[in-house]
């Protein structure tokens, strides 16, 4: 996490779940960080199990030129990175990870601008799956809200273990995507194997331990 917002909201959680794996959907408190809720949303899974906006700020909205309350998440983002980016919410949703993504937003006269954004598990039983999340940017351009974000381009990935960032935040690196060579089109984006990490596509995504 390099930015505040993403850093604002993660303290807050993280102070909220106290020990647990996630907090308590009920123990969110809008009041608490309205300073945030512009760029802030809500996933929850929908009847085929892929995860869509149940809220949405209406900056984040603003920026994508739509209501986003109801609209699949993946399919914002390029073909090539959207099981990727499903496989994460996943993760959160089932095994409470924390994932902080970097991405560019490309809107639609082709501008592109750099994103943060930072999604957080949240506890509301087996039947009420849900994750809380910001999209930031350090700046935002004159254009953005009249020109709409139309597809998001995964840079790269960070899985977050909460018991460490805290201490060592900013500290690990980020997890590079390279661009796609035209001999990886037939590439497997799911391909995993057996190793000290989680293969995804063709990055490694490490869980835990302490940045260098």
């Amino acid at each position: 996490m390099k930015l505040q917002g993403s850093i604002d909201l993660f303290h807050y959680w993280n102070r909220l779940r106290d020990g647990r794996p996630a907090p308590l959907r009920s123990e969110i408190e809008p009041a608490d960080i309205k300073d945030l809720l512009a760029d802030t949303f809500i996933l929850e899974l929908d009847t085929r199990g892929g995860p869509v906006f149940r809220l949405a700020g209406t900056r984040l909205c603003a920026t994508y030129g739509r209501e986003l309350k109801g609209y699949a998440f993946a399919s914002m983002w390029t073909p090539r990175d959207q099981k990727v980016v499903a496989r994460l919410c996943n993760n959160a949703f089932h095994d409470k990870t924390v994932v902080s993504i970097s991405f560019h937003g490309i809107s639609d006269t082709q501008r592109e601008h750099p994103f943060e954004l930072l999604l957080l598990p949240l506890n509301g039983g087996r039947d009420s799956l849900r994750a809380l999340g910001i999209v930031n940017t350090k700046e935002r351009p004159f254009w953005m809200g009249a020109d709409p974000i139309r597809e998001n381009v995964l840079q790269s990935v960070r899985v977050i273990d909460p018991e460490i960032e805290p201490v060592f935040l900013k500290s690990r690196p980020a997890i590079e995507v390279p661009s796609l060579a035209p001999g990886d089109r037939h590439f497997n984006p799911l391909d995993v194997f057996s190793g000290p990490g989680r293969r995804i596509r063709h990055l490694v995504v490490l869980d835990g331990g302490r940045g260098e």
